[in-house]
């Protein structure tokens, strides 16, 4: 295969790295080209590496500085629009499968692992990055907010709307966080609140900074939850950003935690990232490096779990909002960036923006989902209808 028009010969001196440009070239993605979206090669043995290890390899030589891109969200929007995704299937991509389909890699013992390798990165981090309300999931733009902040507040007002929240009533939050949506429920509903994460830090921090409020804060893994131990069954049921950690052996579980912890009459809201197909594998450069044992859900599983437990009230999608909550996060993260450049280094910096702006661009294409199941035990007498 020759090279495209706009590539540099000298860096595509075997077949296979032509044969990776060429793919790129169906992108409208050039190697060494001038757009903001097009590949700048430092070492051309970051197309090998894509080749042989798909999104790990990629991923790993952005990080190792062997390649760069002004733009790297529009880069894979280009690329996940053209599912090259799809192309390159490496060896090892069949042992992760295998991995991911005959064992639990988010069994009690390794639930704990992304609590210690992500959440747990520093609360001053995550405050620069994600806000005054520590709201670390999709923000609600389609309110017309003008800023993260907004769509913030509107993504945990609408939650509260949703599960038709009423003072006194009793919420438990699984994978609560630093307590964004309990301290907003409690201030703005009356409501008390209980709420679990698997991240130390997350639970120091929430436990100081709702100190005032009828919210309590466990370390716990969700499959301990039951009614005895909330104190009897609870009126509602949240879990916002985690049932991507509960991995797709488990999804059945933690329907059958919160059926038991719930009032037969209360409602459950599950906002979760969601994929486009049930057999695909999660990750490999997400799972190595950003979220271990992460499994994203796909429509099918996630009602396979519901079966004979629940009614699926309501189903919303707004996935496009991710895109300008992940742009946002990024914007923080750079900005916030000379107060960690010591402690974390510049490898560090160059695996995060991979994180947030591949990310980005999966929303922008359409190739990841943001989903809000709300799900009742029996049916709501008459319907249940979204608030406006």
């Amino acid at each position: 295969m020759s090279a495209p028009a706009g590539h540099d010969d000298a860096v595509l001196d075997t077949a296979p790295r032509q044969w990776v440009a060429g793919l790129l070239g169906r992108a409208d993605i050039r190697v060494n080209g001038d757009r903001p979206w097009d590949m700048r090669l430092h070492d051309p043995a970051a197309l090998d590496r894509a080749l042989a290890e798909g999104n790990l390899g990629l991923g790993e030589a952005y990080m190792a500085g062997a390649w760069d891109c002004e733009r790297l969200d529009v880069f894979f929007e280009h690329l996940l629009r053209a599912h090259l995704d799809r192309e390159v299937q490496p060896a090892q991509l069949a042992w992760h499968a295998l991995q991911v389909k005959l064992f639990n890699r988010q069994n009690r013992r390794r639930a704990w692992q992304v609590g210690k390798a992500h959440y747990d990165l520093g609360n001053d981090f995550y405050a620069a990055m994600l806000g005054p309300r520590m709201a670390y999931s999709c923000g609600y733009w389609q309110g017309g907010a003008a800023d993260l902040a907004q769509a913030q507040e509107a993504k945990l007002d609408l939650v509260c709307r949703k599960l038709g929240l009423q003072p006194g009533m009793r919420v438990l939050d699984i994978g609560c966080g630093w307590g964004s949506f309990m301290g907003h429920a409690a201030e703005r509903y009356g409501v008390r609140c209980i709420g679990v994460t698997v991240s130390e830090e997350q639970a120091a921090y929430a436990q100081q900074r709702y100190a005032g409020l009828p919210l309590e804060f466990r370390l716990q893994d969700y499959r301990q939850l039951d009614a005895d131990a909330l104190g009897g069954p609870v009126d509602r049921i949240a879990s916002i950003g985690m049932f991507e950690h509960v991995g797709r052996r488990n999804h059945r579980r933690f329907m059958e935690v919160a059926h038991r912890c719930l009032r037969d009459d209360g409602l459950v809201l599950l906002h979760t990232i969601g994929k486009n197909r049930r057999k695909s594998v999660p990750d490999r450069w997400i799972d190595r490096h950003i979220f271990p044992n992460g499994d994203l859900p796909s429509i099918g599983q996630i009602g396979d779990a519901l079966d004979g437990l629940f009614v699926c009230e309501d189903l919303h999608n707004f996935g496009a909002d991710y895109d300008p909550t992940l742009m946002a996060w990024h914007a923080s993260f750079e900005a916030a960036w000379p107060r960690f450049a010591g402690a974390l280094g510049e490898t560090f910096r160059r695996k995060w923006r991979y994180y947030l702006l591949s990310c980005a661009g999966a929303f922008r294409a359409r190739e990841l989902q943001l989903w809000q199941w709300l799900l009742s035990k029996d049916g709501v007498p008459g319907g249940w209808r979204r608030p406006a």
